[in-house]
């Protein structure tokens, strides 16, 4: 057996086990990275390197981007925003079977798009809109399924903290070309569970009851958009050049700030502490995954782990569409034991080489990453929007897994609408100058 391969078993071996031994994902990273080193250099300088190889890792100005677009988020998340969208998707859900249902799509898709996070999109809206719909009738396990089936969207719709962290990882992918990139897929996802919602709804016969007149469509409309101007400012701003990433992220803080203190009056300078404290804990987390997770990528550059890999599944078939299958199988396992950050940190040095071998563009690869990782944020054992969107939703997981395999199948419908055709990730940076 070879470097590459023995580099390979140590750190697979090593890192599930201390997963299952219940220890921290960052420290497992790291300790499994230097144990795989150590057949080739002895401890000190494999300990020297790694400590090296941290500190390099976080030394990236695009990086400063992620604690303000996570500041920004928790922000909006108790700054009243919700409820002023699941009003705003209400215009356009109407008297449709299952409206309150399709409400909570649109609601998340905007939402998770503006705080760029599954798990807070189904929080709030689960929380808001959930007994609303028990309310009108709606059984109470296919509302909180609804709920966990789309909050992830936001996660593909930008601005996304992973597409950050992935840019970073796969060597200077364009930002702005990820968040475009995104919309398609993102808004296919939630197409695909609102047609899901149609035919359930219909056959139980689930309609709103709700009306509104023309002059609350015009307040309902008026005062939704100051929210809706965050997307406008921020992702306008980056593709309009105005201001890089970093800088829209600065910008999102400023602006939900302003809105939340001054115009919505949701927030008081006394709740900011408590905001503050839970960004730069959530940032810490973060920046110590991507720093460990260098001193990974390095010991398989060393090694030449991915190149091993890509030729022993290149051996198995020259076959893209059977190539690229096999991948999204493998990152679907993946996502539903291990968190999106350290799964993108960890799997894209492996598979970004074969799927450029294959003639795949970087920013298409980055985006069927992250569709399949956020699949794995709503699957046991680990997913914690799943989680999340059960407990808000008060019901059980069982309960809910049974809806669940409706959206399951239509997301990975759309999963391999994306792998297999670029043009829905690729048309819009295309149309835009990004690639």
């Amino acid at each position: 057996m070879n470097i590459a391969w023995t580099a390979g078993l140590i750190i697979l071996v090593s890192l599930m086990a201390m997963l299952l031994a219940g220890i921290p994902i960052a420290i497992a990273l790291a300790v499994s990275s230097i144990c795989a080193i150590l057949p080739v250099l002895e401890l000190e300088p494999a300990l020297l390197t790694g400590a090296q190889r941290i500190f390099s890792g976080i030394s990236v100005f695009n990086l400063i981007a992620i604690p303000f677009f996570i500041l920004a988020g928790n922000i909006m998340n108790r700054g009243g925003i919700a409820i002023r969208l699941i009003q705003f998707a209400k215009l356009f859900t109407g008297k449709i079977p299952g409206a309150l249902a399709h409400t909570n799509i649109v609601a998340n898709m905007l939402f998770g798009a503006i705080s760029g996070s599954g798990t807070a999109a189904a929080s709030a809206m689960g929380a808001i809109i959930g007994p609303v719909e028990e309310k009108e009738g709606y059984d109470k396990n296919f509302s909180a399924a609804v709920n966990i089936a789309t909050a992830p969207t936001g996660l593909l719709i930008p601005p996304s903290n992973v597409m950050i962290t992935y840019a970073l990882v796969s060597g200077g992918t364009s930002i702005a070309a990820l968040f475009m990139a995104g919309y398609i897929p993102g808004i296919l996802w939630g197409l695909a569970c609102m047609a899901v919602v149609f035919f359930y709804a219909r056959k139980r016969g689930y309609r709103s009851q709700e009306t509104f007149t023309g002059k609350e469509r015009i307040r309902v409309f008026w005062q939704s958009i100051p929210s809706l101007l965050m997307i406008v400012i921020v992702i306008g701003g980056i593709i309009k050049g105005i201001f890089t990433a970093t800088e829209g992220a600065v910008a999102a803080v400023v602006y939900s700030l302003v809105l939340s203190l001054f115009f919505y009056r949701s927030i008081r300078f006394k709740d900011l502490p408590k905001i503050f404290m839970d960004s730069a804990q959530m940032t810490g987390i973060i920046i110590f995954l991507i720093g460990v997770s260098s001193i990974m990528s390095w010991v398989m550059a060393f090694t030449g782990l991915p190149a091993a890999i890509s030729n022993a599944m290149l051996g198995i078939s020259k076959n893209p569409l059977i190539i690229l299958l096999i991948i999204n199988i493998l990152l679907l396992v993946v996502g539903t034991f291990m968190d999106m950050t350290p799964a993108c940190l960890i799997f894209t040095p492996i598979f970004l080489p074969i799927c450029k071998e294959l003639g795949m563009n970087s920013v298409h690869f980055g985006i069927m990453m992250i569709f399949n990782l956020c699949i794995g944020t709503i699957t046991p054992p680990v997913g914690t929007t799943l989680f999340v969107g059960v407990k808000v939703g008060n019901t059980r997981l069982e309960d809910v897994i049974q809806p669940l395999l409706y959206y399951f199948a239509a997301i990975f419908g759309v999963l391999l609408l994306v792998t297999y055709i670029p043009a829905l990730s690729m048309w819009l940076p295309g149309l835009l100058g990004y690639v």
